[in-house]
């Protein structure tokens, strides 16, 4: 009997790459699946999930709002900012009452990041643009402030940029909770049995990059983008970590929390039912 084909899609970040190092090495046991590794940014990766097709995805949490009738959430590979998360940043100093009606660099529609936002501040004018320019973009001057997600998040200081908010410590102080910025999903058309196979063997996957760190990261650090390696080891920690291997209940409420936010500001227009892979 020929072996399943899943093809298991996330970003090419060196926390993604850390998570799943176990799964594309061989360091796992696939039993009789086979997994075909696709790279492509999150908001990429959203829009694909929208049309249904890929098995197995990375997607921001924001985006799952518009793909619960298609999707489950996987019980684990969440990255979450416990504290930390989104960078809003600006060429020089300014407050969260100036944000109102300015130009805002942001990485997508469906990111996560954006969503935090638009809680945040809900009167801007986003200026979509891809994750890896928005710095260079608020340094020019194109944009009156930038939404940093990724590296970014830990490199703006070393490029003179200035911290207005940080979207996880935000949302700390007005939940209590972590930030649910991204998570695997798994559609829901597979059979139970294999459901079940592929969430073990991507808990499997993390659990063995967690207990085997260097290793992973030697992996990661392929994906760092001109990350040294302690940076990079920062970034993989701040989300590959507890929160990575299970949500927990914490974790959980946060993304009904999260999601229920965005609809009550208008943002998602419908309801979600959150669903787990469990």
């Amino acid at each position: 009997m020929s072996n399943t084909v899943i093809h298991l899609a996330h970003s090419p970040d060196s926390d993604d790459a850390f998570m799943f190092y176990a799964l594309a090495e061989g360091k796992v046991d696939s039993e009789d699946v086979d997994y075909v590794h696709e790279l492509q940014d999150i908001e990429t990766l959203n829009q694909r999930a929208m049309r249904g097709e890929l098995e197995v995805t990375a997607v921001s949490i924001h985006a799952y709002a518009y793909l619960a009738d298609r999707y489950a959430l996987l019980p684990h590979g969440a990255s979450m900012g416990d504290r930390y998360g989104p960078k809003l940043v600006t060429r020089s100093p300014m407050k969260r009452r100036d944000l109102r009606g300015k130009r805002i660099a942001v990485p997508g529609a469906l990111t996560s990041a954006y969503l935090a936002l638009r809680l945040y501040e809900p009167e801007f004018e986003p200026v979509f643009t891809p994750f890896d320019q928005i710095d260079a973009s608020v340094m020019r001057g194109d944009v009156d402030a930038g939404l940093l997600i990724h590296e970014g998040q830990i490199t703006y200081d070393a490029q003179g940029l200035h911290l207005v908010a940080d979207m996880g410590e935000w949302w700390f102080g007005e939940t209590g909770l972590p930030l649910p910025l991204g998570g695997n999903v798994i559609r829901k058309d597979l059979d139970d049995a294999l459901r079940r196979k592929v969430s073990r063997h991507l808990k499997a996957s993390i659990a063995y990059g967690l207990a085997n760190r260097t290793k992973a990261l030697d992996h990661a650090m392929r994906y760092a983008r001109g990350l040294d390696r302690s940076d990079a080891d920062t970034f993989v920690g701040m989300y590959v970590n507890d929160w990575t291997l299970d949500y927990g209940e914490r974790g959980r409420e946060a993304i009904r929390q999260f999601l229920r936010r965005g609809v009550e500001a208008g943002v998602i227009p419908n309801p979600v039912t959150v669903e787990f892979a469990d």
